[in-house]
């Protein structure tokens, strides 16, 4: 069997040092960019790949990252981990996927994975850090990125949306169409996240001069029952809504077939906004209208911040990285029936 090709062979090759090539292959200034180009070229031509064992014992780094999610089997995170591994593998970072299904001894578990070497950092999308830090000591020292949900007071880097802003345009969206009684099916109270997007409904509300009805404010968790169940409090009212705003597509598309099956027509009667834009919301019928949020953008650069830290930069939380959404108008919106 041929022997796999080594550092110095493609040293030998390039009539260069070993160390100038070990230099250009991780793309260092300190060789010129003639000189990176020849010897990533020459790597190629030999079918060289890093011994990834041997730089991992002499660097001390597993160079793997954790992306730590809620839910693994919700489909919004796919375009993030399809950003995030993209940036990953330029940088020759692997990523893990941790699931922690809201269950705290998992949240625990990965951040000892973390803190014990077997990741070199993580994204977190749980909106939370585990119980148990201010015992065992804060988790803040370690690499972490928040991407779109927040941890307030957390004092790490994070990377999101401005929900506020999002949620106002969606429900000006629904003034517009001529909507007056327009009900928030919200996310679980009281996680930041969906504390900015409920203020974001009552501050286009008020600002359009529309009162809230009691009872027009229901409490979702994210999922698809909760959307069917607030849904059904909210037509049990004596005057309902003609319109939901919805804290999420999951939830928006439980109430959209509660409505169906208590005979209501969408958007005939009632029109429903979601948020997230996940890949379903344009098969979804009527074809959800939705904030989209740029998921694989957010993945790159939540990364990128990441792999900034781990070469040295400021783990602090300084203002948080806002990327930009759009409302996505489609066929579940329309102007209140007569």
């Amino acid at each position: 069997m041929r022997d796999r090709p080594k550092i110095k062979d493609i040293a030998e090759k390039a009539g260069v040092s070993v160390a100038t090539v070990s230099r250009a292959l991780s793309d260092s200034a300190l060789v010129t960019a003639e000189t990176r180009q020849r010897i990533h070229d020459l790597a190629r031509e030999l079918n060289y790949r890093p011994n990834v064992s041997a730089r991992n014992l002499r660097t001390r780094k597993s160079m793997a990252v954790l992306l730590v999610v809620r839910d693994v089997g919700n489909p919004f995170y796919l375009d993030i981990l399809k950003g995030v591994e993209a940036t990953a593998r330029e940088a020759g970072y692997a990523v893990l996927m941790g699931n922690t299904e809201n269950d705290p001894v998992r949240e625990i578990e990965y951040f000892n994975m973390l803190r014990d070497g077997h990741a070199d950092g993580m994204i977190l999308m749980t909106g939370k850090l585990p119980p148990g830090g201010n015992r065992t000591g804060s988790w803040s020292h370690l690499p972490v990125v928040v991407a779109l949900e927040m941890i307030e007071g957390s004092g790490l880097p994070h990377v999101q949306v401005d929900n506020v802003r999002a949620a106002r345009e969606a429900v000006e969206h629904l003034i517009g169409l001529g909507h007056r009684r327009i009900a928030h099916i919200s996310g679980p109270v009281p996680e930041p996240m969906s504390l900015y997007r409920r203020e974001g409904y009552r501050l286009a509300m008020r600002e359009a001069g529309l009162t809230i009805p009691d009872g027009y404010e229901a409490r979702g968790n994210f999922l698809l029952e909760s959307g069917q169940d607030c849904c059904r409090a909210l037509f049990a009212l004596p005057a309902p809504p003609t319109a939901l705003f919805v804290a999420n597509d999951e939830m928006a598309y439980g109430a959209a077939h509660e409505l169906r099956r208590m005979g209501h027509d969408v958007p005939g009667e009632v029109s429903v906004v979601g948020f997230d834009d996940l890949y379903l919301s344009k098969a979804f019928y009527p074809p959800l209208t939705t904030v989209s949020q740029p998921r694989a953008d957010i993945g790159r650069t939540a990364m990128a911040l990441l792999l900034s830290i781990l070469s040295g930069g400021s783990r602090a939380g300084g203002e948080p990285i806002v990327l930009p959404t759009a409302l996505n108008i489609r066929g579940s919106t329309a102007p209140p029936s007569a």
